[in-house]
């Protein structure tokens, strides 16, 4: 290669790079202008407003309680000589199911002692009323003619007679009902809770067999914020007994075992006071027949599990419903009109972590912007995300000649 050929490519080289800053100079951002988008500084997206029809969920959370929990306590005293094999912590059983059985012999021998009592105490009563009768057959053949004394006529023997047999018939009954006892069986179908007590164990009335709660459903206290009760119809109870309000739909999501189980129930009444502690307002739902065999849940609801809840509230027609992190300080959002962001203050009827129901201050055809932006001016000027700049287009055109000539110098 010749001197003159090197200085030549030297200065298209030069000359190459000249250009490549002159395009980078004259594309800054300011230069946006030639698009019709003065002093636009944020590029943004829009979200347009309509009505839409929107049913209002309220989430709440609540701990799983039994409806019914007792804790068993004999009635006889006597050695513990045969326990259940469902009474054992997590068992089931079903109403009328023997549980504990404890001694019964001494009971036995008190019943047979109860029926020879009354065996004798009628046996009294009878030959008293005989002697009753005799008594007035006396009386008559005496032939006195006014009314004879109740001493005579054995009146207060005849009622002591009838008293010995009622206290005998009583303590028969009582032996009866100890003899029954010695069986303490299942008040209801429910599962164990705590089981406090063994074979060969001697228990009173005073000793603690164990813990029981019923299975037919639980229940669950759940909060509910005040904001949310225009929105929801609940059961009331009023004094007249006439119920107001429906049962209102539940669904419950609980994670356990590391599982994510659902469960459905219903709001069945609402408390009569506000929570001291919390201020807020608390319904009870119940879960019905929550350990039934199910496909679903593998792993069956525990007392005291903690579950999250959602209650389907009213359903809002011609609703305004816009997503909850588009909404600044719970007071205004930004709406894009013309080319430019303006503020627009609302007021807010409902919200929860994802969206937000808009009472005032948003229309259909609005446009909603759906790009964060922080706190910015009003009347900021933008351009929509999605528009090309002429000057961009330009800018790919030279250098893709600038790069053509440099191709054919190199031929040279």
């Amino acid at each position: 290669m010749t001197l003159k050929k090197q200085i030549i490519s030297a200065l298209v080289i030069l000359a190459i790079f000249i250009i490549i800053a002159l395009i980078f100079i004259f594309n800054k951002p300011k230069v946006g202008s030639r698009s019709g988008n003065n002093g636009a500084k944020f590029t943004i997206e829009v979200l347009p407003i309509e009505f839409q029809q929107y049913q209002i969920k309220i989430d709440s959370f609540g701990v799983v309680k039994p409806r019914t929990q007792t804790r068993l306590f004999p009635q006889v005293a006597a050695k513990v000589i045969k326990i259940s094999d469902n009474f054992r912590e997590g068992g089931f059983f079903e109403k009328g199911d023997p549980l504990i059985e404890v001694d019964k012999r001494d009971y036995e021998t008190q019943l047979k002692v109860s029926e020879a009592d009354y065996q004798t105490a009628i046996q009294q009563l009878e030959e008293e009323k005989a002697r009753v009768k005799q008594a007035i057959d006396d009386w008559k053949r005496l032939g006195k003619s006014n009314k004879a004394p109740a001493l005579v006529l054995r009146k207060p023997q005849l009622a002591a007679a009838n008293a010995r047999v009622a206290a005998a018939i009583a303590k028969l009954s009582q032996a009866k009902l100890n003899l029954k006892r010695t069986v303490i069986k299942a008040p209801y179908a429910g599962r164990v809770l705590v089981k406090s007590v063994d074979i060969g164990q001697f228990i009173t009335s005073a000793t603690s067999l164990g813990e029981i709660y019923a299975i037919d459903y639980v229940e669950i206290r759940l909060p509910l914020p005040d904001t949310s009760l225009p929105f929801i119809d609940l059961p009331e109870n009023s004094r007249d007994h006439l119920l107001r309000g429906h049962f209102q739909k539940v669904i419950f999501r609980g994670h356990l075992g590391g599982l994510n189980q659902r469960w459905q129930g219903k709001i069945v009444r609402t408390e009569g006071a506000i929570d001291a502690n919390t201020h807020q307002l608390y319904v009870i739902a119940q879960i019905t027949d929550p350990y039934a065999s199910s496909e679903k849940n593998v792993i069956p609801l525990k007392i005291g599990q903690y579950l999250e809840a959602t209650i389907e509230g009213e359903i809002i027609e011609n609703a305004i419903v816009i997503p909850a992190k588009f909404v600044y300080q719970q007071q205004y959002v930004y709406l894009f009109k013309k080319g430019a962001v303006y503020r627009q203050d609302i007021e807010i009827a409902w919200s929860n972590e994802g969206d937000v129901v808009v009472k005032e201050g948003l229309k259909p055809g609005d446009k909603l912007v759906s790009t964060l932006l922080g706190q910015i001016i009003s009347g900021t000027k933008v351009r929509l995300k999605g528009s090309k700049l002429k000057q961009r287009k330009g800018s790919k055109k030279i250098l893709k000649n600038t790069l053509s000539k440099v191709q054919g110098e190199n031929k040279l």
